[in-house]
């Protein structure tokens, strides 16, 4: 069953309570009477070792690595001129 954490907003005082997930919010502090409020905390998950990030199943020297930005791709050759038969006669 998750812990959840309460504050009162009259006091300030804290508490953690062990519910269901069915089971209804507490609304009142036990120390004064005032009303509480639920306290939502980051989820404590952490991925440790290979396999969560995008490079960790790719081989280092791949066959499609993009070429370097600074570099041009090579121009197509100029078409030669066609050669005329009148300048021949």
């Amino acid at each position: 069953m998750p812990t959840y954490v309460y504050a009162c907003k009259d006091c300030g005082h804290g508490l953690e309570v062990v519910q269901s997930f069915t089971d209804e919010a507490l609304t009142i502090c036990p120390e004064c009477q005032g009303a509480l409020r639920k306290k939502f905390n980051s989820v404590g998950v952490v991925f440790k070792g290979s396999g969560f990030y995008r490079n960790d199943s790719r081989s280092t020297t791949s066959s499609s690595t993009p070429a370097a930005a600074g570099t041009k791709a090579a121009a197509p050759a100029p078409a030669a001129a066609p050669v005329s038969a009148s300048a021949s006669a």
